[in-house]
């Protein structure tokens, strides 16, 4: 007998029949504004510093009370969407975003600007986790969720990418309060719209909430986050401020797991981590942020400082990165039917592997074909690992652990990057700085300011002038450029690593199907069949039945002149 889903079961969407598309693109608009926010600050930093005055302390904590709150949150947020519902949570960082993005762009004192950006965190981190666990909930068909997930991580890419350019733009003509108010309008239209067309859902969770846990997992990736942010900043891996956190977050997350192992009903279900495709794919997501944030810190210093650019410029030079990761995220359920997890991830990361070896061949001058051959097959090749690994990530957690697995996810995402700026950036110094140690005629004490950063190297010349000026000005441009190579080399070794980690991936898409859907239509979606496993019920040990899964190959349509498999 031939088995078939009807077109009614493809279409059911959690929650009130709301059409899922229209729903992909509500949370979409919302991710876009949380990504964008990660970066647009960036370009504004010059200009909010000139306006607010603030200590170099406070200027650190104005650029990373953002991620740091957002990071340490995600994982309380996540599992509470999955108890009380994760519209509920997403409406209400909706509301709380916009809320303190009005606070911000009208802050006058560092301290108001840094509870601004904390604020902004904790809403972040009510809606990351929702979209992509409200996703998994619309979206039950493994294929259209894979081609939604391809959107969702390509709109990601185009929101971190276009922070800059966009951040430019506004400081360029208007003022740096200016970067945040471009999120109010959005959130008012987008508060009532997700009131309106999101379907609630909610996980299988019974019992109370974990609120100790949920705590202490906050406290615990914090902690961890924190440490891994000092050691990116240049400090010194056993001095207080930096190992007293780390260990701290590190001891609460053991003693976190190992509560989770003991509750009946944990926060997160700690099986998860038994299945290799959910392990490796988050440590692919690790290895993959691990690599392009640390890559993408330099190459802005480089376009700047090196070649001369302004941010606008800058961000204009990054936009095919962006592109190709559109492109990506485009293709990417079709590339994935097509190839399988495994293969997908591996490819991905050698491509991109490929193309940060090709990006040694920048120098002191500008090259930008070589530039923008580099970029896209960058952001083509991270965005085709980052979209293959959620989508496995995603797929291997049960649906009422949905929020739960979305906050690994994320905070996978969110410990990559500051891992990625720590471990990128201690290699670049380590190679930058023995370059200063005895330039001619550059007085010891001015070497060793200007081994603190090229921009720093810079302001040191300047104030030396003449012939001492001069050679440590280019002794500085050397510097930088061949520590940007020994860089890129270890990122590719990164890259690589990946590439072989992703061997523990399934080699081809599964489709779990629900007999429910399995039913005779008058115009039905034809189910593939392969020669691998075929959707069935096999008997177990003790009675009950279990369905293996379907491959999630093309189907060819019908007269085509192509045979069944």
């Amino acid at each position: 007998m031939q088995r078939t889903i009807t077109a009614g079961a493809r279409l059911r969407a959690a929650g009130g029949g709301a059409n899922r598309w229209v729903v992909l693109v509500v949370l979409c608009v919302s991710l876009l504004l949380v990504a964008l926010d990660a970066t647009v600050l960036h370009v504004a930093v010059p200009s909010l510093t000139e306006d607010l005055r603030p200590s170099s302390t406070a200027l650190l904590w104005i650029v990373d009370a953002y991620p740091l709150i957002c990071a340490s949150l995600l994982i309380l947020f996540g599992t509470l969407g999955d108890r009380v519902g994760r519209r509920r949570v997403l409406l209400l960082g909706y509301a709380l975003f916009g809320v303190a993005s009005a606070v911000a762009a009208l802050a006058t004192v560092p301290e108001v600007l840094i509870g601004a950006r904390a604020l902004l965190g904790v809403g972040g981190a009510m809606i990351m986790p929702a979209t992509l666990s409200i996703l998994r909930a619309v979206f039950p068909d493994r294929r259209e969720r894979a081609t939604a997930i391809g959107i969702w991580t390509a709109v990601a890419a185009v929101g971190a990418a276009t922070g800059p350019v966009l951040g430019g733009f506004l400081v360029e003509h208007y003022w740096w309060g200016s970067v945040f108010l471009i999120n109010i309008p959005l959130m008012a239209l987008i508060l009532p719209l997700g009131r309106w067309l999101l379907p609630e859902s909610e996980g299988g969770g019974d019992g109370p909430w974990d609120v100790l846990g949920a705590l202490m997992a906050a406290a615990g990736v914090l902690g961890v986050v924190l440490g891994v942010k000092r050691i990116g900043a240049g400090e010194n891996l056993l001095a207080p401020q930096t190992a007293a956190p780390l260990l701290l977050g590190a001891a609460l997350l053991i003693v976190f797991v190992r509560r989770q192992g003991r509750r009946a009903q944990p926060l997160i279900d700690m099986r998860l981590f038994s299945r290799p495709a959910f392990t490796t794919s988050v440590g692919c997501i690790v290895l993959a942020m691990l690599a392009l944030v640390g890559l993408e810190l330099i190459a802005v210093q480089y376009l700047q400082l090196v070649l001369g650019l302004t941010p606008l410029e800058t961000g204009l030079r990054l936009l095919p990165l962006t592109f190709a990761a559109m492109a990506a995220g485009a293709t990417g359920s079709y590339t994935l039917r097509r190839i399988g997890p495994r293969r997908m991830v591996g490819w991905g990361f050698v491509l991109t592997a490929a193309a940060v070896l090709l990006l040694v061949l920048m120098g002191q001058h500008d090259r930008p074909l070589l530039l923008t051959v580099g970029f896209v097959l960058l952001g083509f090749g991270l965005q085709t690992t980052l979209f293959a690994a959620y989508e496995s990530m995603l797929s291997e957690a049960p649906p009422e652990s949905a929020g739960g697995a979305a906050a690994i996810g994320e905070t996978s995402y969110q410990l990559g990057a500051g891992m990625g700026i720590a471990l990128l950036g201690s290699v670049m110094n380590a190679a930058y700085a023995p370059g200063l140690s005895a330039v001619p005629g550059v007085p010891a004490a001015a070497g060793q300011a200007a081994a603190n950063s090229l921009g720093e190297a810079y302001q040191v010349a300047d104030q030396l002038g003449g012939a001492a000026g001069g050679a440590l000005y280019h002794a500085a441009r050397h510097a930088f450029v061949d520590g940007l190579h020994l860089t890129l080399f270890v990122s590719a070794g990164l890259l690589l690593l990946g590439a072989l980690m992703a061997l523990r991936l399934p080699r081809v898409m599964e489709c779990p199907v629900d007999p429910e859907d399995l039913t005779v239509a008058s115009e039905p979606v034809r189910l593939p069949v392969t020669r691998e496993p075929v959707a069935r019920e096999s008997s177990t040990r003790g009675g009950s039945s279990t369905r293996e899964p379907v491959t999630c190959e093309p189907v060819e349509p019908a007269g085509s002149g192509r045979p069944a498999h």
